[in-house]
């Protein structure tokens, strides 16, 4: 069995923003509250490599690992993989973005499948990561549309 997951919220900003805040992965300890790091090991073109290191769990157990992404402005969308997968056996993620009339969609698919040994199954995993998705989101969301307040962009500006 693998997982599976697909989330999405429409955050009320230009569509420029969203993409640029969204893609600024060296601030993204700052706009998601589960990232404590990210060091950036190489860039080549559109495709970043870097490590992500996670606050502290319940446990204190602190999870990092590498992912490599790769955006296209042009189709709006980015596609990222775990590199050092850790407890999963695959972790792929796509994220996507459409300008609608009261702002931009931002989707997150996920797909992946756990070890046979890691400490939890396809199906907890799916539940927290849709869970965790929803609160991530959000959080960007208002932090994005704060932003753009802040600046004055009207809520939904196509490019």
């Amino acid at each position: 069995m693998a997982g599976h997951t697909e989330n999405e919220i429409v955050i009320a900003a230009p569509l420029d923003l969203v993409w640029d805040m969204t893609n600024d992965i060296e601030n993204w300890p700052r706009l998601f509250s589960e990232y404590a790091s990210v060091e950036i090991l190489s860039r080549d073109g559109d495709t970043t490599t870097f490590r992500l290191t996670m606050h502290p769990d319940e446990n204190g157990t602190v999870w990092s690992w590498v992912s490599e992404r790769t955006a296209d402005r042009d189709a709006l969308t980015v596609r990222a993989r775990r590199v050092e997968t850790g407890p999963f056996r695959y972790m792929d993620i796509r994220w996507e973005y459409a300008q609608l009339p009261e702002g931009v969609r931002m989707r997150w698919t996920q797909d992946f499948a756990m070890k046979p040994d890691a400490p939890v199954d396809d199906t907890w995993m799916t539940r927290n990561i849709n869970r965790n998705s929803r609160v991530q989101m959000a959080l960007i969301r208002d932090r994005i549309e704060q932003r753009a307040r802040q600046a004055g962009a009207p809520a939904a500006m196509a490019d």
